[in-house]
């Protein structure tokens, strides 16, 4: 049975490979039909934009984001963050922290990285 689930990113991609992982994770659970939201919050927002030089593991999150953004996987971004730094057509919608609270607490499980 498909659950829903959260993948939660908060690590700076540019200090360690999680966020880069994480991700890849996500990737997983979206291809087992699981149904699955990430959340991006602080740096890790630089997983989606041009920014990429310093991320760590950058040959690997080259390799999935096409994929990710094939399978339009929903991203939850900060509603301060602004949506034009994006390198492409993800699924990205921007909301307040109230908002991602109650999305996190709705969902059967949460993976916070």
């Amino acid at each position: 049975m498909a659950k829903n689930i959260a993948v939660v990113i908060q690590e700076d991609p540019r200090i360690t490979h999680r966020p880069v992982e994480a991700l890849r994770i996500a990737l997983g659970l979206v291809a087992g039909s699981h149904n699955t939201t990430v959340i991006l919050l602080g740096e890790a927002v630089r997983l989606l934009t041009d920014d990429t030089d310093d991320i760590i593991d950058l040959d690997i999150l080259e390799k999935y984001l096409p994929s990710i953004e094939q399978l339009e996987i929903p991203f939850i971004l900060p509603k301060v963050f602004d949506l034009s730094a994006l390198s492409s057509e993800f699924c990205v919608r921007c909301e307040s922290e109230d908002v991602v609270a109650a999305l996190i607490q709705s969902m059967d499980c949460a993976l916070v990285f």
